[in-house]
C-alpha cells in the first residue's frame, strides 16, 4: 500500500468533527484506526537482538554497579546518587519482563534465559510471574473485567485508595524475599502452602481477587527451575547477611523498593481506570490506556522500554518496544489532530495523576 494514501478521513474533516470518547466506542470499534494500525506498520515488528541484548545487559550492569557503589562508599551523597542511578537502571532492566510475555518464543534465542539469570532471579522477579498472566490483560473479553489480573477501577474508588495503591509497593522487595526464602521451601513439603502461594503470590497483578491457575506443560518446567533458582538465591542472601552484616541487604532493599515505587506510579497512569467491569471493544480499551509520546523526555525514564506508548501497545501487543516510536509517528501523521488515535495521548504523569485523583473526588 502507498504510505502516502490516507486510510481515514482527511485531517481537516477529522478536526472539524467532535472527537468520540471511550464511551462512544464501547459498542463499536473505530475500524479506520484499526486498519491504519495494521497497514501502516508493515515492515515493523521484528525483535532485534542487537537492540535487546545491549540494552538489557547495560541496564543490569549499571544497576548492580550502582548498588555496589552505594554499599561500599563512605559518602552519603555518593551513596544516594549511586542508589538513584541503580534504581533507575534496574527498573529499565526489569521492564524487559513485559517484552518477554509478548515476543515470539523463537524471536530472541537465549534472551529469556539470559534475562532470568541476569535480572529476574537476582531481583526475585522471574519471568513466570508475568508470563501467562499479562496476556489475560490483553484478552478482548477480559480486559477491565473482574477476571483481569492487572485492572482495578481506581478512578472510581475512594480517594485514599490511590496513595495506598502506590505506597504499598515499597513493601514488594520484602514480600518477594519472604515468598522465595520461606514460602517456597515450606510449599515443597506442605501442599496447602504451595497452592496458596501459587494462587495468591505468583503473579505481578493488582487485582486482589485474581487467583492463578496451576501451570501446565513446558511452562510448568520453566516455573520449577526459575522458582528453585530464586528460592536458593533468596536463602543465600539472608544467610549471607548473618555472616557479613545486614547493611548491604538493607541498602539493596531500599534501592529496589524505590524501583518498585516508580513502577507502581507508572502502573497508576498506564490506564485511566474508568471501566466498571463490562467487556470493552479494542478501541475502548485503547482509549482507556495511555500514550505519553515525545517531545517530553521524562516519560522515557518513568515508562521505559516502550511503555510510554502503552495505548499503542494495546493495539499491537506483539510490536517490539524499539519499533513503537516509529509506529506512533506513522499513525499520528496519518490520522492527524482530532482523531481517535490522538485521544489516547496525554502530556505526562502529573496530569494523569491529577485526572484520576479528581475522578475519585467527584465520585466520593
Amino acid at each position: 500500500m502507498n504510505m502516502e494514501q490516507p486510510l481515514s478521513p482527511p485531517r481537516q474533516a477529522q478536526a472539524a468533527t467532535p472527537r468520540a470518547t471511550r464511551a462512544d466506542y464501547m459498542a463499536a470499534d473505530d475500524k479506520a484506526m484499526l486498519r491504519a494500525a495494521r497497514d501502516l506498520t508493515k515492515g515493523l515488528g521484528e525483535a532485534k537482538p542487537g537492540i535487546y541484548w545491549p540494552d538489557m545487559l547495560a541496564s543490569a550492569l549499571a544497576g548492580y554497579g550502582g548498588i555496589a557503589l552505594a554499599i561500599l562508599t563512605d559518602s552519603l551523597a555518593v551513596a544516594i546518587i549511586a542508589g538513584l542511578v541503580a534504581s533507575l537502571a534496574l527498573y529499565r532492566a526489569l521492564m524487559f519482563i513485559h517484552e518477554l510475555t509478548h515476543i515470539h518464543r523463537d524471536a530472541l534465542p537465549g534472551f529469556r534465559l539470559g534475562w532470568n539469570l541476569m535480572v529476574g532471579i537476582p531481583l526475585l522477579t522471574p519471568s513466570f510471574m508475568y508470563e501467562g498472566v499479562h496476556t489475560i490483560h490483553h484478552k478482548r473479553t477480559q480486559y477491565g473485567t473482574v477476571e483481569d489480573p492487572e485492572y482495578l477501577p481506581l478512578a472510581l474508588m475512594k480517594p485514599w485508595s490511590l496513595p495506598l495503591f502506590v505506597i504499598v509497593a515499597l513493601l514488594a522487595p520484602i514480600a518477594l524475599l519472604v515468598r522465595f526464602a520461606l514460602l517456597v521451601p515450606l510449599g515443597a513439603v506442605i501442599p496447602a502452602v504451595r497452592k496458596f502461594t501459587w494462587e495468591r503470590f505468583s503473579s505481578l497483578s493488582i487485582n486482589p481477587d485474581f487467583r492463578r491457575k496451576p501451570p501446565t506443560g513446558d511452562f510448568a518446567k520453566r516455573v520449577r527451575w526459575q522458582e528453585t533458582g530464586a528460592s536458593l538465591w533468596a536463602i543465600a542472601v539472608i544467610a549471607g547477611s548473618f555472616a557479613i552484616g545486614w547493611r548491604p541487604l538493607v541498602i539493596a532493599l531500599a534501592i529496589v523498593s524505590f524501583t518498585a515505587l516508580l513502577n507502581q506510579l507508572r502502573t497508576l497512569v498506564a490506564h485511566l481506570w474508568e471501566n466498571e467491569g463490562e467487556a470493552m471493544t479494542v478501541t475502548a480499551q485503547f482509549l482507556d490506556s495511555v500514550n505519553v509520546p515525545p517531545p517530553g523526555l521524562a516519560a522515557e525514564i518513568w515508562a521505559p522500554v516502550g511503555l510510554r506508548y502503552h495505548a499503542l501497545h494495546h493495539l499491537m501487543p506483539s510490536m517490539p518496544y524499539h519499533d513503537l516510536p516509529e509506529a506512533h509517528r506513522r499513525l499520528a501523521r496519518e490520522l492527524g489532530t482530532g482523531s481517535t488515535y490522538e485521544g489516547a495521548n496525554h502530556p505526562g504523569m502529573l496530569t494523569l495523576v491529577g485526572r484520576i485523583a479528581k475522578s475519585t473526588m467527584i465520585r466520593r
